[in-house]
């Protein structure tokens, strides 16, 4: 049941990687209901609750730490050292830009 008091907030907008797509079965950018404060945990939270294959892939299992290899861009930003709980820009908040999730790659 939904509370009428309460607005709905616009869907978060989040871009995947292919590997990502393939395990979780989905497109490339994923629409997801984040509840305010809007932050990287919030988002990536929701994310695995949607898709649990997708859990441990971007976070280590037991500490949640975001996975060496795996970048996290919002507004052309790299917040991959941010901490989890700093809130997102507004405009991607409000889904007008995406949260982007990279693979990094690595090689000499």
């Amino acid at each position: 049941m939904t509370n009428p008091d309460i607005e709905p907030t616009p869907p978060i907008r989040v871009v995947l990687p292919q590997h990502l797509r393939t395990l979780a079965g989905t497109t490339a950018e994923v629409p997801l209901q984040v509840a305010a404060p809007v932050t990287v945990r919030r988002v990536l939270e929701a994310l695995e609750a949607r898709y649990p294959a997708l859990g441990g892939t971007i976070r280590e299992h037991g500490t949640g730490k975001r996975r060496a290899f795996m970048r996290i861009f919002a507004c052309e930003e790299d917040w991959s050292h941010e901490s989890m709980d700093k809130e997102l820009p507004d405009v991607v908040a409000d889904g007008k830009e995406p949260l982007i999730i990279l693979g990094a790659i690595a090689g000499g």
